[in-house]
């Protein structure tokens, strides 16, 4: 069985690894770490969970040992999609290379450019970075990247779905072309096939599973789901969330709860907390400093319920996610690979669970192309009827066609007559019916009508 000292990295790295708990590396890690270490470009593609961050951190910090940073031109550069993937590697940069010298910086939202500049100005061995934080220091003639070495790019199929491409593009071509290119993903989408063609030189490329694999290490199951009405859909489907996590009782610890929308991510995160549920809300519209805030209370359990959009699905490493409820179907096949994927990591065993309403089924559908297995059904812990409709004015006495017609017929001749119509005036065959005096023109003609005129004549 491999062991990370016979891949030859650097004794410091070693004994920072050993420090941690490791003992074994992981496929992605064994495949990446040998030909990263003798210069070589690596194409990786391996499920989430299985050790990625590791697989370039590692060697990078072998390969930066000698050598020092200049002011404003890093060394390397990591690129992630979020800022918490970027903040995540800069942690495991910390834990990895306490036993070197080596210096870092975070470029990402959130946090301002005064401070970010200051490190910049320093120079810094490993630059960490969001691309969209990245430009903005390099239009600003802050930073040069004239000096990387190694470059990594994190969940590069992230970058696609987010609209990173150009980006990421510009950023290769500002870098020299000596240097060594590391790319790491979950899925090949058509578009990062030809980035690699375009941008890695002769990569090795390292798959332990298929692109697009779920880990077998996690249980899968969905519940198709459909209101008693549609205008009832949202409470019982909040209902149904529940019911869930009242079923897995204490075999759910913690989880991570799956919305599609920013806004169903604070609504389902109220109405958990409402019945009594611990939990907290995760998006893209919080500040930097709140969702790391929330992420650490997940960490440390204060928190049990983590409600997220999809900035949470990619690359974050929490070990104990005993479940992930997909209370949206994404709408994206592979990001429903990245959500399941926070729970069953590092050969733990976890469970998926979906809920799928009748207009997400052409996504779930994809979902299960995408995996290519047909993912478990669960029947609904909870039952929901249409509410009773109530009964109508004009609706007639149960026992009103019962009687005799003759009853009927007697009752109805007891009404009095109106000798109105139904605009509230007598109809003009009423007016000559009755006795009513006509009132015309004979009494009651105006005086003005009476007036003797003489004629003039012609």
């Amino acid at each position: 069985m491999t062991k990370f000292a016979d891949l030859g990295l650097d004794p410091k790295v070693l004994a920072a690894v050993d420090d941690a708990g490791y003992e074994t590396p992981t496929p992605i890690q064994a495949g990446a770490i040998p030909p990263a270490l003798i210069g070589r470009d690596v194409l990786g593609i391996a499920q989430t969970g299985t050790g990625k961050t590791a697989s370039f951190t590692l060697p990078m910090i072998t390969l930066l040992a000698k050598g020092r940073a200049r002011a404003r031109m890093p060394r390397s550069l990591v690129l992630a999609p979020t800022r918490e993937l970027a903040a995540q590697v800069a942690e495991n940069f910390d834990i990895y290379a306490k036993n070197t010298r080596l210096t870092k910086a975070l470029l990402i939202g959130g946090v301002s450019f005064k401070e970010q500049d200051a490190l910049i100005n320093k120079g810094v061995d490993v630059l960490i970075a969001t691309p969209g934080r990245l430009l903005d220091h390099f239009e600003r003639g802050k930073l040069l990247l004239t000096g990387v070495q190694v470059m990594v790019v994190d969940e590069a199929d992230r970058m696609l779905d987010m609209g990173f491409i150009p980006d990421i593009e510009r950023i290769f071509q500002l870098t020299p072309f000596t240097r060594q290119t590391l790319f790491f993903s979950a899925t090949m989408a058509p578009e990062i096939e030809r980035i690699t063609n375009t941008f890695l030189s002769n990569p090795e490329k390292i798959e332990v599973a298929r692109a697009a694999t779920t880990s077998e290490t996690i249980e899968q199951g969905v519940v198709m789901f459909k209101a008693s009405r549609k205008d009832r859909q949202a409470k019982e489907k909040r209902d149904l969330l529940r019911a869930l996590i009242d079923k897995e009782g204490e075999a759910c610890s913690n989880a991570i709860i799956f919305c599609n929308r920013k806004t169903e991510v604070d609504i389902v995160a109220k109405s958990l907390n409402k019945h009594g549920y611990n939990a907290a809300a995760i998006h893209g519209d919080l500040d930097q400093s709140h969702r790391m805030r929330t992420l650490d209370g997940f960490r440390d359990g204060s928190i049990r319920f983590l409600c997220a959009s999809d900035v949470a699905a990619r690359g974050l490493d929490i070990p104990n996610v005993s479940h992930v409820f997909n209370y949206d179907v994404p709408s994206h096949a592979e990001d429903y690979v990245h959500r399941i994927g926070r729970t069953g990591r590092a050969g733990r065993e976890g469970k998926a669970m979906m809920i799928c309403v009748p207009y997400d089924e052409k996504n779930f559908a994809a979902i299960e192309k995408l995996v290519d297995k047909e993912i478990p059904r669960i029947e609904s812990p909870v039952e929901f009827t249409a509410p009773s409709k109530p009964a109508s004015k004009s609706a007639k006495p149960a026992d009103e066609d019962k009687k005799p017609k003759s009853e009927k017929a007697e009752r109805s001749s007891d009404k009095p007559k109106s000798s109105r119509s139904r605009g509230g005036r007598k109809s003009g065959r009423d007016r000559y019916q009755n006795d009513e005096p006509v009132v015309g023109m004979g009494d009651h003609v105006p005086a003005f009508l009476t007036r003797s005129f003489k004629s003039t004549a012609a």
